[in-house]
């Protein structure tokens, strides 16, 4: 069985400089979006994913900010390696754009990532920027 994880939609960022990028490079990353309040959200299609948020994650408030963005940087970059080397195929079908300049918000860096937990909690996939005291 093929697990398909759709962490988010597509993001609008307005860059300072555009840069050229082939149809073959962006159909497979995902981007933070701006929702009609402007703020940044998440989208995971996955049913267990909102479950994991309320019954097993750890709540919001035992995290920071900034713990939280030099977290997702990290968790990011080993996701992007992950799957630009093909490592794990199975679970990690897509890139993230993420940039730890921008300022998504607490509530956005806290389900990206809760993402990174609950891939390990329901695959098993162990990331190097997670330990196994992430999950109650």
């Amino acid at each position: 069985m093929k697990y398909i994880l759709m962490l988010f939609g597509f993001l609008v960022i307005n860059a300072c400089t555009a840069r050229p990028q082939t149809a073959s490079n962006t159909e497979n990353t995902i981007k933070p979006e701006k929702n009609e309040d402007g703020e940044w959200e998440i989208h995971v299609l996955d049913s267990q994913y909102d479950y994991f948020l309320n019954a097993i994650a750890k709540p919001m408030s035992m995290y920071s900010e900034g713990y939280l963005k030099n977290k997702n940087a990290f968790l990011v970059s080993e996701w992007n390696s992950y799957y630009f080397s093909g490592r794990y195929r199975n679970i990690i079908e897509s890139a993230i754009e993420y940039n730890p300049q921008e300022k998504y918000g607490m509530t956005f860096n806290y389900r990206l990532y809760q993402v990174f937990a609950y891939v390990q909690w329901k695959y098993g996939l162990k990331m190097n920027g997670l330990s196994g005291a992430e999950v109650r």
